[in-house]
Protein backbone atom coordinates (compact mmCIF):
# COMPACT_ATOMS: atom_id res chain seq x y z
CA UNK A 1 0.00 0.00 0.00
CA UNK A 2 2.99 2.22 -0.44
CA UNK A 3 1.28 4.28 -3.13
CA UNK A 4 -1.94 4.68 -1.18
CA UNK A 5 -2.08 7.43 1.38
CA UNK A 6 -2.95 5.83 4.68
CA UNK A 7 -5.97 7.90 5.58
CA UNK A 8 -9.17 7.23 7.51
CA UNK A 9 -11.61 7.36 4.55
CA UNK A 10 -9.52 4.77 2.68
CA UNK A 11 -9.47 2.40 5.67
CA UNK A 12 -13.17 3.00 6.32
CA UNK A 13 -13.93 1.82 2.76
CA UNK A 14 -11.73 -1.25 3.19
CA UNK A 15 -13.30 -1.98 6.58
CA UNK A 16 -16.79 -1.89 5.00
CA UNK A 17 -15.77 -4.68 2.60
CA UNK A 18 -14.21 -6.66 5.44
CA UNK A 19 -17.37 -6.26 7.53
CA UNK A 20 -19.45 -7.62 4.66
CA UNK A 21 -17.06 -10.55 4.23
CA UNK A 22 -17.26 -11.26 7.96
CA UNK A 23 -21.07 -11.51 7.74
CA UNK A 24 -20.72 -14.01 4.90
CA UNK A 25 -18.72 -16.31 7.19
CA UNK A 26 -22.07 -17.27 8.71
CA UNK A 27 -23.03 -18.93 5.42
CA UNK A 28 -19.74 -20.03 3.85
CA UNK A 29 -16.23 -21.18 4.68
CA UNK A 30 -13.51 -18.51 4.85
CA UNK A 31 -11.89 -19.89 1.68
CA UNK A 32 -15.15 -19.43 -0.24
CA UNK A 33 -15.67 -15.90 1.09
CA UNK A 34 -12.07 -15.10 0.18
CA UNK A 35 -12.51 -16.46 -3.35
CA UNK A 36 -15.67 -14.37 -3.81
CA UNK A 37 -13.87 -11.25 -2.56
CA UNK A 38 -10.96 -11.85 -4.94
CA UNK A 39 -13.35 -12.39 -7.84
CA UNK A 40 -15.28 -9.23 -6.99
CA UNK A 41 -12.06 -7.19 -6.72
CA UNK A 42 -10.82 -8.48 -10.07
CA UNK A 43 -14.16 -7.84 -11.73
CA UNK A 44 -14.38 -4.30 -10.35
CA UNK A 45 -10.74 -3.54 -11.25
CA UNK A 46 -11.31 -4.82 -14.80
CA UNK A 47 -14.23 -2.39 -15.00
CA UNK A 48 -12.07 0.48 -13.70
CA UNK A 49 -9.33 -0.29 -16.23
CA UNK A 50 -11.78 -0.61 -19.12
CA UNK A 51 -13.63 2.57 -18.14
CA UNK A 52 -10.38 4.54 -18.07
CA UNK A 53 -9.43 3.48 -21.60
CA UNK A 54 -10.58 5.78 -24.37
CA UNK A 55 -11.14 2.87 -26.75
CA UNK A 56 -10.57 -0.84 -27.27
CA UNK A 57 -7.15 -0.29 -28.84
CA UNK A 58 -5.95 1.65 -25.79
CA UNK A 59 -7.35 -1.00 -23.47
CA UNK A 60 -5.51 -3.70 -25.40
CA UNK A 61 -2.27 -1.70 -25.24
CA UNK A 62 -2.54 -1.07 -21.50
CA UNK A 63 -3.95 -4.44 -20.45
CA UNK A 64 -0.68 -6.16 -19.46
CA UNK A 65 0.67 -3.10 -17.64
CA UNK A 66 -2.58 -2.80 -15.69
CA UNK A 67 -2.48 -6.49 -14.75
CA UNK A 68 1.14 -6.15 -13.60
CA UNK A 69 0.23 -3.09 -11.53
CA UNK A 70 -2.67 -4.79 -9.77
CA UNK A 71 -0.69 -7.98 -9.15
CA UNK A 72 2.16 -5.96 -7.60
CA UNK A 73 -0.26 -3.95 -5.46
CA UNK A 74 -2.00 -7.11 -4.25
CA UNK A 75 1.29 -8.78 -3.38
CA UNK A 76 2.47 -5.72 -1.45
CA UNK A 77 -0.82 -5.42 0.46
CA UNK A 78 -0.98 -9.15 1.22
CA UNK A 79 2.59 -9.17 2.52
CA UNK A 80 1.93 -6.12 4.71
CA UNK A 81 -1.25 -7.63 6.14
CA UNK A 82 0.38 -11.01 6.78
CA UNK A 83 3.26 -9.24 8.54
CA UNK A 84 0.70 -7.48 10.76
CA UNK A 85 -0.92 -10.81 11.60
CA UNK A 86 2.47 -12.35 12.37
CA UNK A 87 3.31 -9.43 14.65
CA UNK A 88 0.19 -10.05 16.76
CA UNK A 89 -0.23 -13.77 16.13
CA UNK A 90 -0.04 -14.99 19.72
CA UNK A 91 -2.54 -12.42 20.98
CA UNK A 92 -4.93 -12.92 18.05
CA UNK A 93 -4.91 -16.73 17.92
CA UNK A 94 -5.85 -16.96 21.59
CA UNK A 95 -9.02 -14.92 20.87
CA UNK A 96 -10.45 -17.26 18.21
CA UNK A 97 -13.33 -19.50 19.23
CA UNK A 98 -13.05 -22.95 17.68
CA UNK A 99 -15.36 -25.95 17.47
CA UNK A 100 -14.37 -29.55 18.23
CA UNK A 101 -12.79 -29.95 14.76
CA UNK A 102 -10.64 -26.85 15.26
CA UNK A 103 -12.60 -24.72 12.79
CA UNK A 104 -13.10 -21.07 13.67
CA UNK A 105 -16.69 -20.58 14.77
CA UNK A 106 -16.74 -16.92 15.69
CA UNK A 107 -14.14 -14.89 13.80
CA UNK A 108 -13.55 -11.39 15.18
CA UNK A 109 -13.71 -8.46 12.80
CA UNK A 110 -10.12 -8.16 11.62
Amino acid sequence: MSDVQRDKPFYDMADAYIALANTQLNEAKPSRVSAAALFAASRFNAFVIAAAAENKAQLMLEKEAAIAYFLAQYETMLRENLDEHLARHDQHSSQLARDESGAIVDAPDI
